[in-house]
């Protein structure tokens, strides 16, 4: 029985192999890579803009106040929290997890 499984893992590897190897052959050789272009073409269009832009309104776009700390609200406490013993068991719940 066992040479019978081992029989059956090895026919089902080797369907596997020849599978995979006509899928590979089907593929390009290579692929055109569209987003590093895409990426090339965004670079440049925000160098243009910075260039067309200028150091004055570069300097407004910054925000002064954010060197300043500034106070988290207080968290607030929690309360009502029962534990296991003090809660209520609902219609079925026989206090298995």
């Amino acid at each position: 029985m066992g040479l019978f499984v081992i029989v059956l893992l090895v026919i089902a590897t080797v369907l596997l192999i020849r599978n995979m190897n006509k899928r590979l052959r089907r593929l390009p050789d290579s692929f055109s890579d569209v987003e590093q272009t895409q990426r090339e073409a965004e670079i440049a269009r925000l160098n243009a803009d910075l260039e067309q832009s200028g150091p004055a309104s570069a300097e407004q776009n910054v925000d002064q106040d954010r060197s300043q700390a500034t106070a988290a609200p207080a968290e607030v406490e929690v309360k009502g929290i029962t534990t296991d013993s003090e809660a209520p068991r609902a219609e079925g719940d026989q206090g298995r997890v």
